[in-house]
Order: structure tokens, then sequence, then C-alpha cells
């Protein structure tokens, strides 16, 4: 089976910069090829991809939009004869439409190929810009995408961050957006965004798995509590599960992404608030991985009375979760500065 990945983005975003990290930290042990569809009569980085050993079809007639049936297919097609790759990175032409290019992989039906993901590499300082002066292209890129990458993050203002993170969800509600500095990621961090593994809901999902194999006297459903241990420990979900409460009726959960920097003592504070049960409701578990206003990632764990606070790897982008019982969702974004 060979997937194929489409990477887009306007002219200057850092498409190429991206693929090539990838090349050299995540693709390493697969067979690729590259397909470019440069805007223009020449294009112009073939070179150095060529030189990471490559394999590059080069399709200067203009937009890959335009020749859909052309020499799209045939470029394709002729590629897996040929070389039987692993993976196809597809770089379209950076003033294309990313639905376009979908629909031309998908239209060719071609056997043993399938698409693993669309890419939009985001220039977060020229976001608001190119959104007002080509927005039916830009907008097209970003609400077709499966990730959305931010490039020249480096030295913008919050603000700033904050306004293109939410330009971008208010035209994609589902996509991972990645915030952070690609030098302090690495490849597989980036693959597992682009494939959408270990998303915030995931991590909510893994978090309520836990959070169901614990026993925790600091809460209000008490004998749920009992039951729930009970069926997983004796693996009998299925017998029980008309006589007692499945676990989303007893806990809820919030969690937000975001691109804020915190302070230790503004994570520190968040979380000793979080055991007042008349305002936030019954927290059970909180865990989150955010930036610092110092440049260093806080990482925080968080039960009941024991707030664990470190520093550790960067992640993708800032994630705050928390998991309780009738929690006060509001209350809660407001505590974290995450409305």
């Amino acid at each position: 089976m060979t997937k194929i990945t489409i990477f887009s983005g306007f002219l200057g975003a850092g498409k190429t910069t991206l693929i090539k990290k990838l090349i050299s930290e995540a693709y390493k042990n697969e067979k690729l090829v590259l397909i470019e569809n440069e805007f223009g009569q020449i294009g112009i980085d073939g070179g150095f991809l060529q030189d990471a050993g490559i394999e590059i079809t080069e399709m200067n007639s203009g937009c890959i939009c335009c020749s859909l049936v052309g020499d799209f297919g045939e470029a394709l097609r002729k590629v897996l004869d040929q070389y039987h790759p692993d993976r196809i990175l597809i770089e379209p032409s950076g003033v294309g439409k990313l639905s376009d290019v979908i629909r031309a992989v998908q239209n060719l039906e071609i056997q043993g190929v399938e698409l693993d993901g669309f890419t939009t590499v985001v220039d977060a300082k020229k976001c608001k810009m190119y959104q007002k002066n080509f927005g039916e292209f830009f907008d097209n890129q970003i609400t077709y995408a499966s990730c959305l990458i931010l490039s020249h993050t480096k030295g913008l203002s919050e603000e700033k961050l904050d306004d293109c993170v939410q330009r971008l969800r208010a035209k994609n509600t589902s996509a991972p957006i990645v915030t952070t500095e690609w030098n302090d990621l690495t490849g597989e961090q980036l693959i597992s965004a682009m494939t959408q593994k270990n998303t915030l809901d995931d991590e909510l999902k893994a978090l309520l798995e836990e959070e169901k194999h614990h026993d925790h006297e600091h809460h209000h459903h008490d004998h749920e509590h009992e039951h729930e241990h009970e069926e997983h420990e004796h693996h009998h979900d299925h017998e029980h599960e008309h006589h007692h409460h499945h676990a989303d009726e007893i806990f809820t959960s919030w969690g937000k992404e975001t691109a804020r920097l915190y302070t230790v003592e503004e994570i520190q504070s968040a979380l000793n608030a979080l055991g007042n049960e008349d305002v936030y409701g019954v927290i059970l578990r909180a865990k989150g991985i955010v930036p610092s206003t110092d440049g260093k990632w806080i990482h925080y764990d968080y039960v009941p009375g024991t707030p664990d606070i470190r520093f550790g790897s960067p992640a993708t982008t800032g994630r705050l979760c928390v998991i309780g019982s009738a929690i006060h969702e509001e209350k809660i974004a407001e505590l974290f500065h995450a409305e």
C-alpha cells in the first residue's frame, strides 16, 4: 500500500522546509517519491531534495488542478509503476486549492493507494493578510486540511498567535493546530499531529480510562465508582452495563488547546484552586503541557490535594485537560485563562 501525503500552504509558508525535516527525521525508513508542482516554469526546490536521494517528478505546466486528468494522473501512475514507493509526497503550487488536489487524487481511483493526510502550512505572521487578500484560496487550504502547522511563530506576540489560531479555528473546527516552533519538535511529533494521533480527544479519553481504573475517595459517587472498578477488574462490562451507570454519566471532561504562555505560579495557583468544589465541581484529575513565559514547557499532573508541576519536552501546541463530576466548564476555562 502506497500512502499519499499532501502538503498544502501559501507561497513561502515553509512547505519545503517542513518536508525536508520530515524526510530526515520521520520518513527515514520509507521509500519516498516527491511530486512537486511549482507555479511557473522552473521547479526551484528540486536540487536539495534530489541530493537527499528523493526521486522527483516536477510538473511545471502551471497548477496541479489545471491538469487533473492529464499530467497529474500520468505522473502518479508512472511513479507507482517505476518506483513502487511506500509514500508519495505531493507538494502542490502554493496558489492552488487543496480541495482540488484531494479530489484529483481521489478521482484517479488507483488500486493500492491511500490518502494519508492533507497538511496545510500556515505562515503565522501573514495569516491575517493572506486571508484578507486571497480569501478564497487561503480559506480553502485551511478548511480542507486534516492538520494545520504554523510556521514563523518565533518572536510572534501571544496576541498575534492567538488571533491566527482563532482565524484557523473559524474555518476548521477539528484539525490539530501545531503552534510550537518546529525546531523544538521531532519529526515523529509532527507526524502524530498530521495523522491525528495523540489529539486532545485522545488525551481526554486516556485520562478518562485512567480515572475509571482508580478508586477515588474524594468523590460523591463512591457507589458507582466501586462498580466501575469492579467491572474492569473482572472484565464483565457487558454483563453489568444495564445495571450500572456508564462512565460518561459519572465523568465529564474539559479540554482546550492553547498557545498561551503561562508562568509556573499561574499553573500552581490554578491547580490549588481546583479543590474548590462549589466553584469548579468535583475535580478528580487534571493534566496538561503548556509553554511557559521563559521558553520552557510546563508539564503538570493533578489529583486532589497533590499538584505535580515540572518542566519537560515541548508539545505540538499547549494542552489543558480536566476530568471530574458535574464540573463547571466555564469557570475552569476562566481559571486557566482559556475562555
